[in-house]
């Protein structure tokens, strides 16, 4: 029985050196690496890491330039629904005033009537100007199909094809965005007729 126990012994101690020389094997592999395959290898992580860096910090940049517009939309367009809602006020003081001024002399208490209205579309204007609201009356002036809509054509002689000859209703900005389009009469144009007319507006704010 111990010649046994001893032979098992030697087969188990033969067997350990043969194990422990895979990682030996391993690590010679490692080691016999050339310095300038170990310094490519570290180029390629860095430039990877590095590409990866600049899309990050681009990505931030754009999401913060998009941020800022939008804040800076949301504030300079918060009045748009208002805005356009007051568009019929100052329409009504006008045809008011108008509709005064066709009845000839007014007597003291209406010519008092009559200022208090003048006074009152004042300061509604002064009030659209602080916003940055401005009214479009473009008589005189070459068609904008951007800012201007025509009603009808006017055969004018005295005035050049495709432009505004008479003003039925103001048009509106808020800045650099349309509140609501000019209506307008516009001289015909040479062919009778101006493609530009028919153009859609964009009335979206």
């Amino acid at each position: 029985m111990n010649k046994k126990k001893n032979v098992k012994k030697s087969d188990e101690a033969s067997k350990e050196p043969n194990e422990e020389a895979v990682p030996e094997e391993s690590a010679r592999e490692s080691s016999e690496l050339e310095p300038h395959d170990i310094i490519a290898a570290l180029e390629e992580e860095n430039t990877e890491l590095k590409d990866r860096l600049l899309r990050a910090v681009a990505e931030m940049e754009n999401i913060r330039r998009r941020s800022d517009r939008e804040k800076t939309d949301a504030l300079s367009y918060a009045v748009t629904g208002f805005a356009r809602d007051l568009l019929s006020v100052a329409d009504n003081l006008r045809r008011a005033l108008e509709a005064m001024a066709d009845h000839g002399k007014l007597s003291e208490q209406g010519a008092v009537f009559l200022d208090g209205v003048e006074m009152t579309e004042r300061e509604l204007l002064r009030i659209f100007d602080l916003h940055g609201i401005k009214k479009i009356s473009p008589e005189g002036e070459k068609f904008d199909h951007n800012f201007h809509q025509a009603l009808f054509e006017v055969d004018d002689p005295d005035a050049e094809p495709g432009t505004v000859v008479q003003v039925v209703q103001p048009g509106y900005v808020l800045k650099d965005r349309l509140l609501r389009p000019a209506m307008v009469g516009v001289s015909k144009t040479n062919s009778g007729k101006d493609k530009d007319f028919g153009k859609k507006i964009d009335q979206t704010v």
